[in-house]
Protein backbone atom coordinates (compact mmCIF):
# COMPACT_ATOMS: atom_id res chain seq x y z
CA UNK A 1 0.00 0.00 0.00
CA UNK A 2 1.59 2.92 -0.92
CA UNK A 3 -0.70 5.69 -1.36
CA UNK A 4 0.09 9.69 -1.26
CA UNK A 5 -2.84 10.37 0.95
CA UNK A 6 -1.58 7.87 3.85
CA UNK A 7 1.96 9.70 3.82
CA UNK A 8 0.47 13.41 4.09
CA UNK A 9 2.45 15.55 6.65
CA UNK A 10 5.74 12.66 6.24
CA UNK A 11 8.90 13.83 6.35
CA UNK A 12 11.45 13.51 3.62
CA UNK A 13 13.76 10.43 4.67
CA UNK A 14 17.22 10.43 2.88
CA UNK A 15 17.68 6.82 3.95
CA UNK A 16 17.63 4.55 0.84
CA UNK A 17 16.29 1.47 2.98
CA UNK A 18 13.54 3.75 4.37
CA UNK A 19 10.23 1.68 5.03
CA UNK A 20 7.00 4.26 5.17
CA UNK A 21 4.57 2.27 7.55
CA UNK A 22 0.71 3.60 8.44
CA UNK A 23 -0.17 2.60 11.76
CA UNK A 24 -3.30 0.39 11.43
CA UNK A 25 -5.85 0.26 13.84
CA UNK A 26 -6.05 -3.37 15.86
CA UNK A 27 -9.47 -4.85 15.25
CA UNK A 28 -10.78 -4.68 18.62
CA UNK A 29 -11.33 -8.71 19.81
CA UNK A 30 -14.89 -9.39 21.11
CA UNK A 31 -14.56 -11.28 24.74
CA UNK A 32 -16.47 -14.47 25.56
CA UNK A 33 -20.14 -14.40 26.31
CA UNK A 34 -18.99 -14.68 30.20
CA UNK A 35 -16.95 -11.95 30.60
CA UNK A 36 -19.23 -9.36 29.10
CA UNK A 37 -20.90 -7.11 31.23
CA UNK A 38 -24.17 -5.73 29.36
CA UNK A 39 -26.44 -3.52 30.78
CA UNK A 40 -30.07 -2.93 29.48
CA UNK A 41 -31.93 0.28 29.39
CA UNK A 42 -35.01 1.74 28.49
CA UNK A 43 -34.84 5.30 27.04
CA UNK A 44 -37.02 7.51 25.21
CA UNK A 45 -34.63 10.69 24.40
CA UNK A 46 -34.20 12.28 21.18
CA UNK A 47 -36.45 9.09 20.05
CA UNK A 48 -40.26 11.35 19.03
CA UNK A 49 -41.62 10.23 21.96
CA UNK A 50 -41.10 6.65 21.05
CA UNK A 51 -38.92 4.34 23.75
CA UNK A 52 -36.82 1.46 22.70
CA UNK A 53 -34.60 -0.71 24.70
CA UNK A 54 -30.84 -0.26 25.03
CA UNK A 55 -27.77 -2.72 25.44
CA UNK A 56 -24.95 -0.95 26.02
CA UNK A 57 -21.73 -2.53 27.41
CA UNK A 58 -20.59 -4.75 24.48
CA UNK A 59 -16.76 -5.02 23.97
CA UNK A 60 -15.69 -6.53 20.55
CA UNK A 61 -15.63 -6.59 16.91
CA UNK A 62 -18.61 -5.04 14.87
CA UNK A 63 -19.97 -7.73 13.08
CA UNK A 64 -20.31 -9.81 16.31
CA UNK A 65 -22.28 -6.58 17.53
CA UNK A 66 -24.45 -6.97 14.63
CA UNK A 67 -24.97 -10.44 15.00
CA UNK A 68 -25.81 -10.57 18.86
CA UNK A 69 -28.03 -7.40 17.51
CA UNK A 70 -29.96 -9.64 14.99
CA UNK A 71 -30.58 -12.27 17.21
CA UNK A 72 -32.30 -10.58 19.83
CA UNK A 73 -34.38 -8.39 17.40
CA UNK A 74 -35.28 -11.70 15.63
CA UNK A 75 -36.62 -13.43 19.03
CA UNK A 76 -38.11 -10.13 20.32
CA UNK A 77 -39.97 -10.05 17.00
CA UNK A 78 -39.78 -6.23 16.49
CA UNK A 79 -36.85 -4.05 14.76
CA UNK A 80 -33.86 -2.47 15.97
CA UNK A 81 -29.97 -1.76 15.28
CA UNK A 82 -26.87 -2.22 16.18
CA UNK A 83 -23.89 0.38 15.87
CA UNK A 84 -21.50 2.16 18.04
CA UNK A 85 -21.31 -0.53 20.69
CA UNK A 86 -24.67 -0.49 21.15
CA UNK A 87 -28.10 -2.48 20.44
CA UNK A 88 -31.07 -1.19 20.23
CA UNK A 89 -34.17 -2.82 20.19
CA UNK A 90 -37.67 -0.91 19.45
CA UNK A 91 -40.36 -0.92 22.08
CA UNK A 92 -40.24 -2.00 26.36
CA UNK A 93 -38.38 -6.06 25.93
CA UNK A 94 -36.08 -4.92 29.11
CA UNK A 95 -37.54 -8.57 30.33
CA UNK A 96 -37.15 -10.57 27.30
CA UNK A 97 -33.84 -9.02 26.23
CA UNK A 98 -32.52 -9.64 29.78
CA UNK A 99 -33.72 -13.52 29.84
CA UNK A 100 -32.69 -14.11 26.29
CA UNK A 101 -29.17 -12.82 27.03
CA UNK A 102 -28.28 -14.64 30.12
CA UNK A 103 -29.48 -17.88 28.18
CA UNK A 104 -26.44 -17.19 25.45
CA UNK A 105 -24.40 -16.87 28.60
CA UNK A 106 -23.97 -13.48 28.93
CA UNK A 107 -23.78 -10.90 31.94
CA UNK A 108 -26.36 -8.68 32.25
CA UNK A 109 -28.86 -6.53 34.58
CA UNK A 110 -31.37 -4.36 33.86
CA UNK A 111 -29.89 -0.54 34.46
CA UNK A 112 -32.55 3.01 34.97
CA UNK A 113 -35.47 3.04 33.31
Amino acid sequence: MNDWKARLGMVYSTNPDFEYTTAEEEQATTLPPQQQNLRVWLDRKQRGGKTVTLVKGFVGTDEDLSELGRMLKSRCGVGGSAKDGEIIIQGDHRDRVVELLTQAGYKCKKAGN
